[in-house]
């Protein structure tokens, strides 16, 4: 589509259909899954089970039993002769090892012609990066390490926050990126009001799986960032498959605010905000921060609803430049993702250098 088309978004691309595979998606954070832990998920309408082994190990497998269907997250851990640790499932005992491999039937008795090493539920790839747990969701192995994250100080996330919006992956995504919304959805005293709008120019280049904002001063009518004082930058990056973090600097002192987008099917997006920091002002303020960032999300969460009465409808969506460049970024970087693993090559990645300009 070329700068400045204002043809509806559905000319361009099907919107709200489908998943990336292929990729790292964040499932929970580390300190969820304490050793001897089962977990359920769903993840892109999958059932997803996760489990830390009593002895520290992390795994993910597809939380059915191939006997009669319970959930294997439902189970518990039972100790192998060999010494490994297997999952037992809740109705008949079947015990699944970490590789998805069935390890026993109680049930057999000597005699009975079945090769339980046959018999295997899906293993997913799951892997640890600064605290958070992905997991891969694709035909192969990973070819690549999970993704990593300037800011990660403090220790522990000095905030998490999880909320679910009744809204395809898509939608949330473009509704996390949309940069005019903020002076009609986020009306508060220490944010910004309706009535100050400034027009806004900003840098954006490409960045692995994605692009960036690249760092600058933040917009001086949003007054929240006054409490870091001295003289805040900020810089903002997407990553698909729907990961955008905001890194903040004042001197010597860091804040990172990480939100990810997990499709948990095709009508429902799991959103996790976490923020780390070493400012002193995540002591001293927490409790009103914490307040802050979750009005943030609820009020984001309202208006998704809202959308919903509209969206119901399948209208087609009437994009525009530049404000809704980035929506257009992420449908060309799904395209090229699909494609490049397609058609066995590298990802390219189609986000050129621009200066964006709108008002908010």
């Amino acid at each position: 589509m070329a700068e400045g088309d204002t043809r509806p978004a559905k000319a361009e691309a099907k919107f709200g259909q489908g998943f990336l595979t292929d990729i790292w998606y964040f499932a929970c954070l580390s300190s969820d899954l304490a050793p001897g832990k089962l977990a359920r998920h769903e993840l892109l309408g999958e059932p997803v089970m996760l489990g830390r082994s009593n002895g520290g190990a992390l795994f993910a497998l597809r939380d059915i039993c191939p006997h009669r269907a319970a959930p294997l997250s439902a189970g518990r851990f039972h100790n192998e002769p060999s010494g490994a640790e297997t999952v037992e499932c809740p109705y008949h005992g079947w015990r699944f090892g970490a590789d998805g491999g069935c390890a026993a039937i109680p049930s057999l008795v000597d005699g009975q012609a079945l090769d339980v090493g046959r018999i295997k539920v899906r293993r997913y790839p799951a892997a640890e990066s600064q605290g958070l747990v992905f997991i891969w969701i694709g035909a192969g192995e990973p070819d690549g390490p999970p993704p990593t994250f300037q800011g990660v100080v403090g220790g522990a996330p000095k905030l998490v926050d999880t909320m679910v919006f009744d809204a395809h992956i898509d939608h949330a995504v473009v509704g996390l990126m949309d940069p005019a919304h903020g002076p009609y959805v986020h009306q508060q005293w220490w944010w910004r009001s309706k009535s100050s709008q400034h027009e806004k120019a900003k840098r954006f280049e490409p960045r692995e799986q994605g692009f960036a904002m690249v760092r600058h001063e933040p917009s001086k009518n949003s007054r929240a960032y006054a409490i870091l004082g001295g003289e805040p930058l900020t810089e903002i990056t997407f990553r698909i498959p729907g990961m955008r973090w905001e890194h903040v600097t004042v001197g010597k002192r860091q804040v990172l605010s990480l939100t990810c987008l997990t499709p948990v099917n095709e009508t429902s997006t799991r959103i996790t905000q976490i923020i780390w920091s070493d400012h002193p002002a995540f002591v001293v303020l927490k409790p009103f921060i914490a307040a802050g960032a979750r009005a943030f999300l609820r009020q984001d969460g309202d208006m998704v609803n809202l959308q919903n009465q509209g969206l119901k409808y399948d209208p087609s969506l009437l994009w525009i430049d530049d404000a809704d460049r980035q929506a257009k970024w992420y449908q060309q970087l799904k395209r090229e993702w699909t494609a490049s693993r397609r058609e066995g090559r590298g990802f390219v990645n189609p986000v050129e250098a621009a200066t964006l300009r709108w008002r908010s």
